[in-house]
């Protein structure tokens, strides 16, 4: 019989690439992990990886053995679920991720509705970039999060997870009052690539390096037709306007960033472009009570003024 438990494993290896990384993500040591995945390969009765060099693939049947894996891990999720239902009346931990503006906008909010209708319920937040999400809903670190994506940086499909849209938000460009702006043509608004290349020569602000938020700077500028000079790498964005009230560059911040007037000193041009924020969680554990229960508080919290998805969230 193979077990559960190595099957995570082989799992996590397959989207990871080296063991050392899977032990890593799941606080195991690399000499347990692979130990483990010695177990399930005598447990299959054949090998199920090779290596090649650093690095371990996965052969054609253990491949084969990651997708059945991931249906048996959702049905175990389904399992829990209605369990949980089954229980009735919600207590016990939640843990919850999402990034600093949903922190601050929507999520407290929600937990005030959740605490109200659910008092036995302890969510716990941890703030958490939406590049980290996968892989800490997939480890068990977190049972739901909130996560988004820019036009310019879709959501890769992560094996193991669904998600729910939950708002849109409209994006800025930030610049200091006074800067060059781009002429619009007659009878329309101004062209986002003419707002962006308007600023090519300036410095830029934008997030750290390998979060989603610095993708989207980085992208929208060069599908506008250069590369931005960043000066400034801040994750805050009330930091961030507060750097360009003090002239130190220009900025894409989204609509929740923009907390309040910006000021006299900070000039907004709407952009074309969205960030679309949605609720993720493991694949079968949509019908969770906790995850349904914050997934419902959260829709309850968002502001009036953000636009909602087209299909039900």
């Amino acid at each position: 019989m193979l077990d559960v438990r190595r099957l995570r494993l082989l799992r996590e290896l397959a989207r990871r690439g080296t063991i050392a990384a899977v032990a890593e993500a799941l606080a195991f040591s690399p000499s347990a992990v692979s130990q483990q995945l010695a177990v399930l390969e005598r447990e299959a009765g054949l090998p199920l990886l090779e290596r090649t060099g650093r690095r371990v693939r996965l052969t054609p049947a253990g491949q084969n053995l990651v997708r059945h894996a991931e249906a048996v891990l959702e049905r175990l999720e389904q399992a829990d679920a209605d369990l949980a239902e089954a229980r009735g009346g919600l207590a016990g931990a939640l843990r919850i991720g999402a990034f600093p503006t949903a922190i601050r906008a929507i999520v407290p909010a929600a937990l005030v509705a959740l605490a109200r209708r659910h008092p036995g319920l302890e969510p716990m937040v941890s703030e958490t970039d939406p590049a980290a999400v996968a892989h800490a809903l997939r480890a068990g670190d977190l049972d739901v999060a909130l996560i988004h994506e820019y036009d310019f940086v879709p959501v890769p499909q992560e094996p193991g997870l669904a998600t729910r849209p939950l708002y849109r938000e409209s994006m800025y460009l930030a610049a200091p009052a006074g800067a060059a702006a781009a002429a619009a043509p007659a009878g329309r608004g101004p062209d986002q690539g003419a707002v962006l290349r308007a600023h090519a020569d300036a410095p830029w602000i934008t997030a750290t390096h390998g979060t989603l938020c610095h993708a989207m700077a980085l992208r929208a500028c060069q599908a506008a037709g250069f590369t931005p000079r960043i000066r400034h790498r801040v994750d805050e964005f009330p930091t961030v306007l507060a750097l360009v009230a003090a002239g130190q560059g220009v900025a894409v911040v989204p609509q929740l960033g923009v907390t309040g007037p910006a000021g006299p000193a900070v000039s907004l041009t709407r952009l074309l472009m969205e960030r679309r924020t949605q609720v993720a969680f493991r694949s079968g554990a949509a019908a969770h009570p906790a995850v349904a229960a914050f997934a419902a508080a959260l829709r309850a919290a968002v502001p009036p003024e953000l636009a909602t998805p087209t299909s039900p969230a």
